[in-house]
């Protein structure tokens, strides 16, 4: 049924807690007594229905019952499900995003890098049925910022029903607290998803014990001597990569031309400019300072299709809808940069319509057919991830890239793809419906235990 506008009413007295609806809503919920159970988030409220003349898609709060389910005294757009074998009407969803930002005092918190994705969700949940807040996960139970009037506001807030992490850091991720707050989470059975970033190394081991996909995946391995000079005989082309890096950062690229080697990376190196060109031995000195005693992989670089002699790859964003199935949700091309080899909008790319990006290439019909196989190749490494990976995987940023032959290989796999606005218009892209759409999912999903008040 279409979501019920929740609309705040004032109330003298306390002793009869109550909510009115119209007798047509009260059919139509199937309730089967006035005296019932109320759920938002985890908090759970007996309440007695009255019905009275009035609208049939609204019910009407007193300011106090709304204190009891510590949301902020406002009209709210809620889905509705009654629960017969509870007595229990289920409102919400109630949506937590959690991240790490710094807050002062009266200050209005900015979230990073997707500040303007959390309004934005803000928007899309308020539209679909449901309320979002942010919070970070010190604070999580005390304190969250809910969207008001241009502003993000700091109140005490419900529980929620489930929480979408986007996190910043690998580093806070491993620490204790998080720890201790993932913990907290499992205790009162609410889902969390996308739990955690992947590390590149887990996401090749995950894929290369498919055999279907051996011919998509570059050589890769962990980063030692041994396997270096492998690589180097091997390949003309290989990369180094952190396995936890994220946004292009501390990545090198190694060329070889006759036994001699040239080196680039997307960190400054200590290099001058007659030394660019070094021996092996003279590379491997070089790179393990650089290295910083962190495990990186290798892995072997492909010739891939350029986009005006520049580096291209294409993003693809899956994400699980409603029916508990992944769907491709868009495709980019990310341009890298002038004299820069990675493509990462973070480290000046830019994006465009794949179809633009492959014409230069190739003619459109072609480039729609290895569109459709990307985006085929892309939803069977979301299921493998998703299948083989710990916890809720709900979103996914697939990097392909194409080589000269037009052949896709995956390139990495992202947990927390980046949420950029490619035309800096405010609207509700698809990713964030999808969104939007698995967290109320997992919200109607679950079924768990609840605080009686």
């Amino acid at each position: 049924m279409p979501p019920i506008t929740i609309i705040p009413i004032e109330a003298g007295s306390r002793t009869d807690i109550f909510a009115q609806m119209s007798s047509q809503l009260f059919k139509l919920l199937r309730l089967d007594e006035h005296q019932i159970k109320i759920s938002i988030g985890k908090k759970m409220v007996n309440v007695t229905i009255q019905t009275v003349e009035m609208k049939p898609n609204e019910i009407h709060f007193p300011e106090y019952l709304f204190q009891q389910f510590s949301l902020p005294i406002q009209p709210y757009k809620f889905l509705a499900i009654y629960k017969k074998d509870m007595n229990l009407l289920s409102l919400g969803p109630i949506i937590g995003l959690v991240t790490d930002f710094k807050h002062k005092g009266n200050d209005e918190p900015h979230f990073g890098s997707i500040h303007n994705f959390c309004e934005e969700l803000h928007h899309g949940i308020t539209d679909n049925g449901g309320f979002l807040y942010v919070f970070s996960y010190p604070n999580f139970s005390v304190q969250g910022f809910y969207f008001d009037a241009g502003i993000w506001k700091p109140a005490e807030l419900p529980l929620p029903d489930v929480i979408y992490n986007r996190i910043h850091s690998r580093r806070l991720e491993f620490g204790k607290e998080y720890q201790l707050f993932r913990q907290t989470l499992a205790e009162l059975c609410i889902p969390i998803f996308n739990d955690r970033f992947l590390s590149k190394w887990e996401v090749h081991e995950h894929l290369i014990h498919e055999n279907h996909l051996h011919s998509y995946i570059p050589d890769t391995n962990i980063f030692t001597k041994d396997n270096l000079t492998s690589f180097a005989e091997r390949y003309e082309t290989i990369f180094i990569k952190p396995v936890h890096g994220s946004q292009g950062r501390n990545i090198f690229k190694l060329q070889r031309e006759n036994n001699l080697f040239s080196l680039e990376s997307s960190v400054t190196l200590p290099l001058e400019k007659k030394q660019t060109i070094l021996s092996f031995e003279e590379i491997y000195r070089l790179l393990r300072p650089l290295l910083n005693n962190r495990i990186y992989i290798i892995q072997q670089g492909i010739s891939l299709l350029t986009y005006q002699s520049r580096g291209m790859d294409y993003r693809v964003l899956c994400h699980k809808n409603h029916q508990n199935n992944w769907d491709v949700t868009s495709v980019v091309a990310r341009i890298s940069a002038e004299n820069e080899f990675v493509s990462n909008i973070a480290r000046g790319g830019e994006i465009m319509t794949p179809i633009n990006a492959l014409k230069e290439n190739m003619s459109i019909s072609n480039a729609k057919s290895i569109i459709s196989q990307m985006k085929d190749l892309a939803i069977e490494t979301a299921l493998i991830i998703e299948r083989k990976t710990p916890g809720i995987t709900g979103e996914l940023g697939i990097d392909i890239g194409l080589d000269q032959d037009g052949k896709p290989w995956i390139i990495e796999v992202n947990s927390k793809p980046s949420k950029n606005f490619e035309d800096g218009q405010m609207k509700i892209r698809p990713s964030a419906k999808a969104i939007i759409q698995f967290c109320t999912k997992l919200a109607l999903d679950t079924t768990s235990e609840m605080e009686d008040s």
